[in-house]
């Protein structure tokens, strides 16, 4: 799962570590006082992840502004997960402030797997129809009460946002060649058919493969929701190789008008990110160049 990020991100995060959690977990959960807790290596920056003995894992809102995604989680788990073809988290606990600790926080069921890593995936075009299919089944969930995800939008409430991040990459990436690349994204016609469920943060550290490299799960739910499908064909620049990228556009039903859009929200977020963690987190960083670079690659 990457490095342990400790560091502080963004305004408002407090200290988490093992020991706040054994209190926590003892005073709620007073069956699971004595499982060992480990800080698990993560790249996250909305969570902080504790492994609870060998099947369960503690998740607690980092900040303010991650507190809102778990009770997002614990509402739309339940119903998102038994329609996709791999494992979704599965709350098997709700926290509550305690000790200290002044969010709600959730306890779930241990997931295996690992994370894939852009440009050493082992199975891509396994992979890219794997990820194609968890795609197609959760835009096949029925929308009814369904919350508008957090980049259900469209494409150009990003503009001000990248325009900004381009800026500030001067010097550090093409940036012609990204602005280039990004109006015409801009320039793709807007989503016209009703709105769809997205898992919306569809990135390497929310995907979890076998050994072998197939997937095994999708985690962290916390921007699901529904609006413009387009967000959750991210992963095509962010992971997957050029030449499987065509597998999961098939798989997913993709046309020209979303692709469009999809490389858009790749490029915009990566953008977004480069700047703003390079310094607190080298993983997210290193995604971010590596999903412009392979945007800038493209010649369509």
């Amino acid at each position: 799962m990457g490095p342990v990020s400790t560091q502080k991100m963004r305004a408002g995060e407090i200290d988490i570590d093992a020991a706040l959690v054994r209190r926590l977990v003892a005073r709620r959960f007073p069956a699971w006082a004595g499982l060992p807790v480990t800080r698990l290596r993560s790249s996250g920056t909305e969570n902080a992840m504790f492994r609870l003995g060998t099947g369960l894992v503690v998740r607690l809102p980092r900040h303010p502004g991650a507190v809102a995604d778990v009770t997002h989680e614990r509402d739309w788990l339940p119903r998102l997960g038994p329609g996709l073809p791999v494992a979704a988290p599965e709350p098997v606990g709700s926290g509550e402030p305690d000790d200290g600790f002044p969010w709600p926080w959730s306890v779930y069921r241990w997931l295996d797997g690992g994370n894939p890593v852009a440009g050493a995936v082992e199975e891509p075009e396994q992979l890219a129809k794997e990820l194609g299919s968890f795609v197609a089944a959760l835009r096949r969930t029925a929308t009814a009460d369904a919350p508008e995800g957090y980049r259900g939008g469209p494409l150009g409430g990003q503009d001000a946002s990248a325009r900004e991040a381009l800026a500030q990459l001067a010097g550090e990436i093409d940036t012609a060649g990204a602005t280039t690349r990004w109006e015409r994204a801009l320039a793709a016609p807007a989503h016209a058919g009703p709105p769809v469920w997205a898992h919306g943060d569809l990135s390497p550290g929310n995907v979890l493969v076998t050994a072998e490299g197939r997937l095994s799960a999708v985690i962290d739910f916390g921007c699901a929701g529904v609006g413009d499908p387009a967000v959750d064909l991210i992963v095509a620049w962010n992971l997957l190789p050029a030449p499987v990228r065509g597998v999961f556009r098939d798989t997913v039903g993709a046309d020209d008008a979303e692709w469009a859009r999809g490389r858009g929200w790749a490029l915009s977020i990566a953008l977004v990110q480069l700047p703003y963690y390079r310094r607190t987190n080298p993983v997210l960083a290193e995604n971010a160049r590596h999903t412009i670079g392979e945007v800038l690659a493209e010649s369509g």
